[in-house]
């Protein structure tokens, strides 16, 4: 009598196989109510995903994040936002936790902002560390970003990304909870962030 193995391989389509959403088609998917522009999605690489679920560690440290940032920013001519899309064409628009933007809020009132409006992006990582030192990362320097944060909560650290250069970050960095990180604008030095002071 003769027996067949079981296989352990997950039956499904192969990277070939999967359809990527370039930004339009997304945009169109959300405009028309196809798709719930509140669900816990975004786009990635042509890929639509689940973002990670948000503890309450991470609210408060999206929280601390916003309120030493907010101090830094020079006057007028930048602002914050949180959880909002940035469109990196042509296949992505993810959500970062914290983004910081050219020009006040009105002038994203019929579009989001691009690679040449942000100036940072800041994910904080805990179940979603891969993800954001992996993925995101890459779409992030291949948009050509200049300045990633991740702040690790797992490490207590923040990972620093900047200098993109042919789709990578050249220059990366990490920052230890007893230090601080300082944030460079367009060459301009805008001030420091102490690491314990946005951790929880």
């Amino acid at each position: 009598m003769s027996t067949v193995a079981r296989t352990s391989a997950a039956i499904g389509p192969s990277l070939g196989d999967v359809y990527r959403f370039n930004v339009e088609d997304y945009e169109r998917l959300v405009g028309c109510g196809v798709l719930d522009e509140d669900a816990p999605i975004e786009l990635l690489d042509g890929v639509i995903i689940r973002k990670m679920p948000k503890g309450p560690r991470h609210s408060k440290c999206l929280i601390r994040c916003r309120r030493h940032l907010e101090r830094l920013i020079p006057g007028d001519g930048f602002h914050i936002r949180t959880e909002s899309p940035v469109r990196l064409p042509e296949f992505s628009e993810p959500e970062p936790d914290v983004s910081v933007a050219r020009g006040d809020d009105e002038r994203y009132t019929d579009r989001h902002p691009g690679p040449s409006d942000v100036v940072l992006i800041v994910e904080i990582a805990e179940a979603s560390l891969t993800r954001d030192r992996v993925a995101k990362r890459d779409v992030y320097a291949q948009a050509g970003l200049p300045v990633y944060w991740i702040v690790n909560l797992i490490e207590r650290r923040v990972e620093v990304y900047s200098d993109p250069r042919d789709g990578a970050y050249a220059t990366t960095s990490v920052v230890g909870e007893g230090d601080s990180v300082e944030l460079v604008v367009d060459g301009a030095a805008w001030g420091r962030v102490e690491v314990a002071a946005i951790l929880p």
